[in-house]
């Protein structure tokens, strides 16, 4: 969800962010040897954990969480700071440390953060108990400069009283490590109630002195969603280290904003009520150990179901293990993972080897897998739960396409989730933030993630555990029924169905919802309805074919010919129950609208779009662009277009519905301009550094957007259709291990001197030919997941300098619906 208030903020202060960038010097120049000598040994020696920097996304509002964590991880450990930090952790060396969670989200556009419950916070007391700063503002501590260093699986800084806090975890359970200066005392402050969004409604906390157990838990509000919707969180704190520590003082505390500031020794109970009356309203345990340990180990289990299964789930999946075996085997979680994609590593430049796995190791953050950890109208379900789908309009463009290459196994667990809350619920989940319904964005844009992976798994999708039928269904419902309330999930159908395009102020007498966004809902609509016709072409639906291939042009309707910006004519725009259209300038709530208009969810947003201006969502037809083309005005027109759409500052990088535009001049004939685009869209917002991503990172939407470009290719969604750009690499291979194939590409005759902003003239880097397994490709501008990753084998993608010659696709052009394509179902 890629703001424009963070579009604007980030603007104004990234120069300032960039030097303040924590990470140790080191953590760069231990990647980089790393990768280095990688180049020297074979594949399998390689430890691709190496290569990964888990900072990029720290700053420049990127809200990455890079701390512990394994792949789909519910824990992810990290320090919490002050300031704008929804994932827990900032670079911003201005900020200080409220303490060390279990919790958190990457990548996600809450501004007030997500989680971040039960922080514990090391601290000196020099006076004793009594003199404890237990209170989130008196005890924020600044850090040292320049000693974070976190790599998957692993996370540490320093504070400036010198004490060192360290996190490793497993899925469930973490253990933290804390070094403490020589001859002092260790004392720590466990918070029951503050979380990042700062949404108590009522808990209680236990302290066992003799088990050196603490147990807390209770209700919290939702990061994005309504106010009303609360989830529990539990946690067992085992501050003993099976007996190595022995407890000394215990007790507990509690604290206000206006002064409030109680403890009592002793004590081990706490058991609040919401607060009713507002305010904020602290508490928690304080404690210390006897004699000056230098090293204090604490195991930490968290459970969404209550505390007896948090301390279950500490036990059985840390048990007596040490720190460092806790890390090992969280590294050789994510070398599993990541060395899904192997790469040529001695002939790759280095920051791509490092944006490539870096970006990698994001796309298997999230979401959250909290199966077993149901609660609500889940709780005990025998299917999958993912927490965290935040959000599918994020997440459908590039992220799960992404998973068709390598994970149908993840990418199954995760469809039989949404598919399941269809059945809970009656509509899968848009959004779902701490296990309660979110707020939609785009309408039921579940529906080309479980499209996605029904037209590339059909065939395997009953021994991964989904029904197809039930999928079907799901995305019927969210297709033809409008819920009760469409803020929360599926769409205003009964409008969209009724008028071809939603509506602007439209009558409704039996169901919710805030009437905005009314361009824009109707262009992802249409492209839901493409969706499901997808599903309904493989499962031989044929009056569901007519019928939602008709509906997916329905973004035909809001396109006025005779709104005119910058000489360019024909742009969508919001349009009322009687037909006529309501003007919105195009550039309205773009990168060049200096005005204060609302342009996300706000209830006075009159655009008619979403987080975006009419000039960049008018872009948004991927199934159908040909017919976009005649709506331009023809080729010529439309490429013309496209230049000016970049060269105006109109496109945003971290805007989703922007993610398929730079490569829209393959639809015109003109592959040599999308490559050249695509050069020029990577190397100006992507880089190896904390700042290096343009905006939030949308739940890995950005991480995996650049995966695509550096691999060469670019998805269709719901589709099995890639595009073919231009590698960053000269040589990888994708493994699929459910499928048991692997699929080398070669970039023949690759010039390390194109992979840069601009590419050189006479340089290799433009697409002559492709040939998959030795069979000549009939087009070079795309080709099919089928053929090349799912069969496995190997495709060679043969370069060119001479531009002119190949600027065109040798061939067919990619698929749309109104030239025929997409007419079968593989």
């Amino acid at each position: 969800m890629a703001t424009r208030l963070a579009f604007i903020l980030s603007t104004l202060i990234w120069a300032a962010t960039l030097v303040q960038a924590q990470p140790s010097p080191q953590v760069q120049k231990r990647i980089t040897q790393a990768i280095k000598a990688a180049a020297n040994v074979s594949s399998s020696e390689i430890d691709y954990t190496q290569f990964v920097n888990v900072f990029i996304g720290t700053d420049n509002f990127g809200d990455v969480c890079p701390g512990a964590s394994i792949p789909f991880g519910m824990v992810k450990i990290t320090t919490d700071m002050t300031g704008y930090a929804p994932a827990g952790y900032i670079t911003d060396n201005t900020q200080t440390i409220r303490g060390m969670s279990p919790l958190h989200d990457s990548g996600t556009g809450a501004s007030s953060g997500s989680y971040g419950n039960f922080e514990i916070m090391p601290m000196l007391c020099p006076g004793g108990f009594d003199t404890c700063t237990t209170s989130l503002e008196a005890r924020e501590t600044f850090r040292k400069n320049n000693t974070d260093d976190a790599y998957p699986g692993y996370f540490s800084l320093t504070l400036e009283n010198g004490i060192k806090m360290e996190a490793t975890s497993t899925r469930r359970a973490g253990l933290e490590r804390f070094t403490f200066p020589k001859k002092s005392k260790p004392y720590f402050v466990l918070d029951l109630a503050n979380d990042l969004p700062g949404t108590f409604a009522g808990g209680s906390m236990n302290i066992d002195p003799q088990q050196g157990r603490i147990t807390l838990g209770g209700l919290w509000s939702t990061s994005w969603g309504p106010g009303s919707f609360f989830h529990e969180i539990y946690a067992c704190y085992d501050v003993t280290n099976g007996g190595n520590q022995t407890l000394d003082e215990f007790g507990v505390w509690t604290a206000d904003t206006n002064g409030l500031d109680a403890k009592g020794l002793g004590q081990t109970q706490l058991n609040f009520t919401r607060n009713l009356i507002g305010g904020v309203y602290q508490s928690g345990a304080l404690f210390s150990f006897s004699g000056t340990p230098q090293e204090v180990l604490i195991r930490v289990g968290v459970s969404f179901k209550s505390t007896a299964q948090a301390c279950s789930n500490a036990e059985s999946e840390i048990g007596t293990s040490s720190f460092d075996e806790i890390v090992a085997q969280s590294q050789a979680l994510w070398n599993e993972k990541l060395s899904k994609i192997e790469v040529d590593v001695a002939n790759t430049p280095l920051n791509v080897t490092e944006m490539l796995y870096s970006s990698l190791y994001r796309s298997f953050l999230t979401p959250n897998n909290a199966t077993e950890e149901t609660q609500g109208p889940f709780a005990d379900t025998t299917h999958q739960y993912f927490d965290s789908l935040y959000c599918s309009w994020d997440t459908f463009r590039t992220f799960y396409p992404l998973m068709s290459l390598t994970s149908p196994v993840e990418f199954s667990q995760i469809v039989d989730s949404y598919i399941d809350a269809w059945r809970v619920h009656g509509w899968m989940p848009e959004c779902r933030a701490n296990h309660v319904r979110g707020w939609t964005q785009g309408g039921s844009s579940a529906d080309p993630i479980v499209g996605q992976f029904a037209v590339a798994y059909h065939e395997q999708a009953a021994a991964l555990g989904i029904d197809l039928d039930d999928l079907y269904s799901a995305m019927l419902a969210d297709g033809n029924l409008t819920p009760p309330n469409w803020d929360i999930e599926g769409r205003q159908a009964d409008a969209y169905i009724q008028y071809g395009y939603v509506p602007a102020s439209a009558l409704v007498t039996n169901s919710v919802g805030r009437q905005t966004r009314e361009g824009s809902r109707t262009l992802e609509y249409a492209f839901e309805d493409f969706a499901i016709r997808q599903v309904a072409l493989l499962m031989n639906k044929t009056q569901d074919v007519q019928t939602f291939t008709e509906r997916s042009l329905n973004y035909r309707n809001v396109f006025d010919g005779n709104v005119e910006s910058d000489g360019f004519k024909s742009f969508a725009q919001k349009r009322w129950p009687n037909g006529t259209f309501d003007f919105t300038d195009p550039v309205d709530c773009s990168p060049q609208d200096n005005s204060s208009r609302s342009c996300s969810l706000q209830d006075d947003n009159t655009v008619g779009f979403y987080e975006s201006s009419s000039w960049e969502y008018s872009w948004f037809a991927p199934h159908d662009t040909a017919h976009l083309i005649e709506l331009m005005g023809g080729n010529d027109t439309f490429v013309e277009r496209l230049d000016h759409f970049f060269e105006a500052g109109y496109y945003e990088a971290g805007n989703e519905p922007s993610f398929q535009t730079p490569i829209g001049y393959h639809y015109a004939n003109h592959p040599t301009l999308s490559v050249d685009r695509v050069r020029d869209v990577v190397f100006s917002n992507f880089d190896i550094t904390p700042a290096g991503i343009p905006g939030n990172d949308d739940q890995a939407a950005m991480a995996t957007l650049l995966v695509w470009h550096l691999l060469g290719f670019y998805p269709v969604p719901s589709s099995t259709e890639l595009l073919v750009l231009s590698p960053f690499i000269p040589k990888y291979t994708i493994h699929n291990s459910y499928l048991n194939v692997s699929t080398t590409v070669t970039t023949k005759g690759f010039d390390p001197r194109s992979v840069k902003q601009t590419i050189p003239k006479n340089v290799a880097a433009y697409v002559a030919n492709i040939t998959i397994n030795g069979t000549p490709a009939a087009s070079r501008c795309h080709i099919d997941f089928y053929d090349a990753f799912k069969a496995g084998g190997d495709i060679v993608i043969e370069l060119t300098a001479d531009k002119a010659s190949v600027d065109n696709c040798g061939g067919s052009l990619p698929e749309s619906i109104s030239t025929g394509g997409f007419a079968t179902a593989r």
